[in-house]
């Protein structure tokens, strides 16, 4: 049952009515562009050491993740360059970036609510068509590319946030701060089991016949064993459904407050968001990881999420601060800000596209690096990481000079059009 969207509903969408100085088509902000291009690089620089590692997208389920290695424990307890460079790398990225990208998708949502309340169109209307489609999108994902898939659960989330939007007010505050409440007492109460039985590091690591399918396998086996451990590799976004629920209204709760918009109001906003979010996150998230793997799930579904407050009010501010000594109204101009907004626009090709890339780089079915440079240290990996990044930054700033839509993103247009 469709409710029509009355006039009552906030009305932020002249900010995002006017085309984009970057270029990019009307109804666009310069800056949700490049806030979601850093979002999807960023959930890169913790999926690239899944495929890097031992077992590869098996390898956290089993605890192939080499114990509290990569956390700041464990850079205390075994000093060295390359360990502060993979610790650092890993604290600043785990959860953040995935966090700031749903908040966005969010964000997103608020949008097209605005939109169908400038038209006086019916909510949700046809918007179960996207979701089911983004569901289906994030299937052949899983399946085909990478066991960690975050579209199936987004899908999932927005069909019951989509409802929320045409509720009250005080529905929607309810709801997200009941499902933030759920989702830390869960997170609380695996922690707890976690640390008392010390199951924290994980098992033995991953089964050898699982290493050697990663790094020698065949393609098609290595889909067969998606699918039959497809519950095992399916578990977050079931155990952190009560977070997406709570980030995509905090999304939303942002979108309508102005902390996206180009005015004074919006800008301070950005700042409050940057000093509030990195101030209280950063030591939470130190104390996680200064835990150990005991304390993993509390650092990156609890602390992670504060921290991607801060990164957007950081990112905002900077390119507040850019525009303020005169380069201009559009914060999109910069060459990082510009190759940030192309990857932003064309999200969810990119996004499929940088765990492919991962995937020939790093598997036996490809170049098999993950195998050739196992035990090195943590340097081919981060190198990996921006030779991907510059790989999509460049490709899409290419691709959008001659088409306004990524490739995935006109096809998921055409689709719904049918």
């Amino acid at each position: 049952m469709t409710e029509t969207v009355r006039s009552t509903a906030p009305a932020p969408a002249p900010a995002s009515g006017r085309a984009g100085a970057d270029g990019g088509p009307p109804g666009r902000l310069p800056l949700l562009d490049v806030l979601r291009g850093a979002a999807v690089l960023g959930t890169l620089m913790t999926n690239v050491w899944l495929f890097s590692g031992p077992g590869a997208e098996w390898g956290v389920v089993s605890g192939g993740t080499g114990g509290d290695r990569g956390t700041l424990r464990g850079l205390l307890s075994e000093p060295s360059l390359p360990a502060a460079a993979e610790s650092v790398f890993r604290f600043l990225a785990d959860g953040k970036f995935l966090s700031m990208l749903t908040m966005l998708f969010g964000v997103g949502l608020a949008i097209q609510f605005a939109s169908a309340s400038e038209r006086g169109q019916p909510w949700p209307g046809r918007y179960h068509r996207r979701a089911l489609f983004l569901f289906a999108e994030g299937t052949v994902h899983f399946v085909l590319v990478f066991a960690w898939d975050v579209l199936m659960g987004y899908a999932v989330t927005a069909l019951l946030v989509a409802r929320l939007l045409a509720r009250s007010e005080r529905v929607r505050r309810t709801a997200m701060w009941v499902a933030g409440g759920l989702h830390l007492s869960v997170m609380a109460l695996l922690t707890l089991g976690m640390a008392t039985a010390g199951t924290g590091g994980g098992g033995d690591g991953p089964d050898p016949r699982v290493v050697g399918l990663y790094a020698h396998g065949d393609y098609l086996d290595q889909v067969v064993f998606r699918l039959q451990n497809a519950i095992a590799l399916r578990m977050e976004p079931v155990i952190s459904f009560g977070l997406l629920v709570f980030l995509f209204l905090l999304g939303v709760r942002l979108f309508r407050a102005g902390a996206f918009a180009d005015d004074e109001a919006g800008r301070r906003l950005r700042v409050r968001m940057l000093r509030w979010g990195l101030g209280a996150g950063l030591p939470f998230n130190a104390a996680m990881s200064l835990g150990g793997t005991d304390f993993f799930l509390l650092g990156r579904y609890a602390a992670a999420p504060v921290v991607a407050i801060g990164y957007l009010g950081l990112i905002g501010v900077l390119l507040d601060r850019r525009r303020g000594r005169g380069h201009g109204r559009d914060p999109g101009r910069g060459r990082v800000a510009a190759g940030l907004g192309s990857v932003g626009r064309m999200a969810l090709t990119c996004y499929v596209a940088q765990n492919v890339l991962c995937v020939l780089a790093c598997y036996g079915i490809g170049l098999g690096l993950a195998d050739r440079f196992a035990g090195t240290g943590p340097w081919w990996v981060m190198g990996l990481w921006a030779a991907v990044g510059l790989v999509l930054v460049a490709g899409s700033t290419l691709w959008l000079r001659k088409f306004a839509h990524g490739p995935l993103e006109s096809v998921q247009k055409w689709a719904l059009r049918r």
